[in-house]
């Protein structure tokens, strides 16, 4: 078929919303990841240490990694044997193996450690500071100078620090260290200086602190040293865990007042463009900030998590944390750790946001996220950063306290290329719905990939091998919005099967999800289309048939929902007349919540039906700043009292609520609909399409937050009920971005229990096929079933089939099959649908005694294509009307030379056994 260029155009889905239109859609020569993102997140096999990494650096090809252990091993699995490494070890880049250099950095009395390394910009000498008092038997004093080309300290240079030095940096002809010591030589010197690259002796420099320092960068121009620690003081001056000095003199050129007395800055790094700072605190900022380069802020990370390091590359700065909550940047809520993460490193131009309480945010995570543990020590996680190039592939270190990396066992090393990703994204999981003719909504929850946010989707109808249509979505492990496609090209009457696979930019692409079906009605379903109509940006109809996901029914609004503790699915009867099914909830854990971060504006509606007896109360429908845990705000919800009174809370400044009268119950046991809106008018609550109280206020809590379902917090609200968490059933829940009219909230409650089609779906009683190549065998028995016009197969099939509802005439019929496993189970032959007017029985039907068959087709199949995928074709609805009440057999045939293989009745192959669907309606 031939197609407009603007058709053509049409098919490039990339997707905010839903589009219409079908077929393939080239897809641009995949990149290895998703820029501007530099490594895979598939960890290579690395030696790892027996400790704890604290610091790292690079050069030539070969990492330096420093730290409290006293040996390194092969990688599971790996060949090779325990070698000695007391508190070092170099590595080759590209294998991640131990290189020839050996060094042993020990200490008479107590524990030795490395705790900082960094490389001369000659690339020849390597600098160790720590807690030590040897290298390979050769006297220091917790600084060291290593020749890099012989592997050997240099006897030469031992300037005497006497206690922890924590961070160096080398500029061209000076080493500048930070750490816990108060003199270096026997001059005061209080946890800063500066010594003499070469033979380490003393410089004039002086910025001392009051505090440990932690942290070193040397300005891009060299003129100045950023420090960074615990202090609160240097040379005199206010500042906390952050300043900047002369790089000569020591003196202070600028200070920092806005870093919180309980944190600490950890790491500082650069970029041509500017400084990068990671902070760890106890109640305090644990996140990064950019300054520029005249040292003045650009943005701050405010997530939680103790960052220990951060490392701009290519213009993207990575980051050593266990951030568990960054609720400040927009992003994740309380909750599981995050310890390896990546984002721009400055906001494009002209798209910086304003600043919240005084500070920019900082531009958001990207899709990189390999995963780790707390591990040994503190329980920190990683630690420590590093970058190296072997050839054209780059190489991202990383060393700290954890034991596992992407789920396995892996101890304080592990590194990353910039090649080579081969994990392939998670397994779409599908949903189908259709509430009016001539229409599809296929519906997903977006895969995750962990080194890559844009994925591609393809989607395949019926089995076939080619998509019908191409759809690309962002994702991130934290962020996982729904992403759906419109199929407009089905027909009333006619059952259709989907299934969606992801692909990253490299090629990977996941398993097929699971078959997902629909039968298209032949008239609207009147309550969800009027709900979608009226303008819901957030619709849950509770259909779903898998957890976790929960399908988002609304037109664009694509907010999908997380079941939390496996509530019970597919309850019935739902709230409204037809198919439609409602979800169970235990009053004790259970709740769904929305999986993206969202604001609402100050006009909304709430809506949603439920059914309980329960006299503990609980949460139907609210707005809170969490997801699977308790919210710490929340508002703008619907909860029950104990006594089954409902009431809509918001929070302006102090808890305003509606509420329904003290004998205005509604814990009957029996399908109830509640609306909540708000606007400019104030608030209104509505039950059952009736007004139940309005007030006049406007406002309510400016949060960023996650919609819940069943449950969630409800401290400090009137009549709180004794459980937060609602028992009983939940159904047809949707939010407007606007109010919706009395007259509307009637009209929906109304359509609910307006009359509706129903679909009665039919499973053959009985099956056969004949094969004229063995005309006395009966197949009664066989799982499958076959149809060919020479030689010849054909296939009957008996139906047991309903009269029409009271006051119903059948207004479509279709009959679906599925074809088997085999290799060539389509066909390339029109198969057509015809009556069987003879008689014939399962266990005695063979090709000698097959019945006639009538010659006007019912329907036809126009082709098959190859693959187990379930088939469905029109029938004709006059023909069957004429039957309903009776056993009827319908016979398959073709007159080409290419078989069909179907799944037979007796088969146990899931959507397997052929069946019709029956749509009834009113005349």
């Amino acid at each position: 078929m031939r197609r407009s260029r603007g058709l053509t155009a049409a098919l490039a889905l990339s997707l905010a919303g839903a589009g219409t239109a079908i077929g393939l859609v080239l897809i641009p020569e995949a990149s290895a990841i998703t820029q501007p993102v530099a490594f895979t997140a598939d960890n290579l096999p690395t030696w790892q240490p027996n400790g704890i990494v604290w610091a790292m650096a690079e050069a030539n090809g070969t990492v330096f990694a420093g730290g409290t252990f006293s040996a390194v091993r092969p990688p599971t699995g790996g060949a090779g044997a325990e070698q000695e490494a007391v508190n070092f070890v170099a590595l080759d880049a590209a294998t991640g193996a131990p290189t020839s250099c050996k060094l042993s950095f020990t200490i008479g009395d107590g524990s030795a450690t490395v705790r900082a390394l960094t490389v001369s910009k000659d690339k020849k000498t390597l600098y160790a500071g720590g807690y030590f008092a040897a290298v390979n038997g050769t006297p220091v004093n917790s600084v060291a100078a290593i020749d890099i080309a012989t592997c050997t300290p240099k006897a030469s240079f031992h300037p005497k620090f006497p206690a922890t030095v924590r961070a160096l940096v080398a500029s061209d002809s000076t080493l500048y260290a930070a750490g816990d010591f108060s003199t270096v030589e026997g001059s005061a010197r209080q946890r800063f200086a500066a010594v003499d690259a070469t033979s380490g002796a003393l410089k004039p420099f002086v910025a001392n602190a009051d505090e440990p320092g932690r942290a070193l960068q040397l300005s891009n121009d060299g003129k100045n040293i950023l420090l960074g620690g615990d202090f609160f003081t240097v040379n005199g001056s206010q500042s906390h865990a952050l300043a900047v000095v002369n790089a000569t003199t020591g003196a202070v050129t600028k200070t920092y007042g806005t870093i919180p007395s309980m944190s600490v800055i950890k790491s500082i790094t650069a970029d041509a463009t500017g400084y990068y700072t990671g902070a760890e605190g106890t109640g305090g900022f644990d996140g990064r900030v950019a300054l520029a380069t005249d040292f003045n802020e650009k943005w701050r990370d405010q997530c939680l998590g103790a960052t220990q390091f951060v490392l701009p590359y290519d213009g993207v700065l990575y980051s050593s944390s266990h951030a568990h909550n960054c609720t400040s940047e927009g992003e994740f809520p309380d909750g599981k750790r995050h310890f390896l993460l990546a984002q721009n490193t400055d906001w494009a131009s002209g798209q910086a946001p304003a600043p919240v309480g005084g500070f920019v945010r900082s531009p958001g995570k990207l899709g990189w996220h390999p995963t780790a543990n707390d591990g040994l020590g503190e329980g920190i996680g990683p630690r420590v950063m590093a970058i190296a190039e072997t050839g054209a592939t780059k190489y991202m270190w990383v060393g700290g306290e954890f034991t596992l990396i992407n789920g396995k066992a892996q101890q304080a090393l592990t590194r990353f290329a910039s090649t080579g990703d081969v994990g392939a994204p998670t397994t779409p999981v599908a949903s189908v719905s259709s509430v009016k003719p001539g229409e599809v909504q296929v519906r997903w929850r977006a895969s995750y990939d962990a080194d890559d946010n844009k994925l591609t989707y393809r989607i395949y109808r019926n089995g076939s091998a080619t998509p019908i249509a191409t759809v690309s979505a962002n994702s991130l492990e934290w962020l996982r919005r729904q992403a759906s496609w419109t199929d407009a090209t089905v027909k009333a009457g006619v059952s259709y099967s989907y299934r969606v696979t992801a692909t990253d930019a490299a090629g990977n692409t996941s398993a097929l999800s699971a078959t997902v079906s629909v039968s298209v009605p032949a008239t609207v379903s009147a309550y969800p289309n009027q709900v979608r109509e009226d303008g819901a940006n957030l619709y849950w109809r509770y259909d779903d048939v898998v957890s976790p996901y929960v399908a988002d029914s609304s037109v664009s609004g694509n907010t999908s929902g997380i079941q939390l503790n496996a509530p019970a699915l597919r309850q019935t009867p739902g709230a409204v007349t037809g198919a439609s099914t409602a979800m169970g909830f235990n009053g004790t854990s259970q709740q769904v919540y929305s999986d993206h971060r969202q604001t609402v504006g100050s006009s909304y509606t709430l809506e949603t039906w439920f059914k309980t007896n329960s006299t503990r109360g609980g949460k139907l429908l609210g707005f809170g700043t969490n997801q699977d845990r308790n919210s710490n705000l929340y508002d703008k919800h619907l909860y029950m009292t104990n006594t089954g009174r409902i009431f809509f809370g918001v929070n302006p400044g102090s808890t305003k609520t509606v509420s329904t009268g003290l004998l205005d119950t509604y814990n009957d046991n029996k399908w109830h609909h509640v609306v909540a809106t708000q606007g400019p008018a104030g608030m209104a609550l509505y039950v059952d399409g009736q007004s139940k109280g309005t007030l006049n206020v406007t406002g309510s809590q400016a949060i960023e937050g996650y919609w819940h379902v069943g449950g969630d917090n409800l401290a400090g609200w009137p009549s709180r009920p004794t459980s937060n968490f609602f028992a009983g059933q939940i159904d047809e829940t949707a939010v407007y971005p606007k109010v919706l009219t009395e007259a509307q909230v009637k009209n929906h409650y109304n359509l609910a229990k307006a009359a509706t089609d129903t679909v009665s779906k039919v499973t053959a009683t009985e099956d056969t096929y004949i094969n004229q190549g063995a005309p006395s065998t009966a197949y009664g028995a066989s799982a499958s079933l076959a149809v060919r016009g020479t030689s010849a197969y054909e296939t009957y099939l008996r139906f047991d089939i309903p009269a029409a509802p009271a006051g119903q005439v059948l207004k479509s019929a279709s009959l679906q099959v599925k074809t088997t496993t085999v290799a060539s189970a389509g066909t390339t032959d029109t198969v057509s649908v015809v009556p069987v007017t003879g008689t014939w029985s399962g266990a005695g039907t063979t090709f000698n005694s097959k019945p006639t068959l009538g010659t006007t087709p019912l329907g036809s199949f126009a082709g098959v294509p190859d693959g187990s995928a379930v088939q469905s074709t029109p029938l004709d609805t006059t023909a069957l009307s004429a039957v309903l009440g009776s056993s009827y057999s319908l016979g398959l045939t073709s007159t080409g030379t290419n078989p069909l293989w179907i799944w037979s009745s007796e088969s146990t192959a899931v959507d397997a056994k052929p069946q019709l669907t029956l749509t009834f309606g009113a005349k």
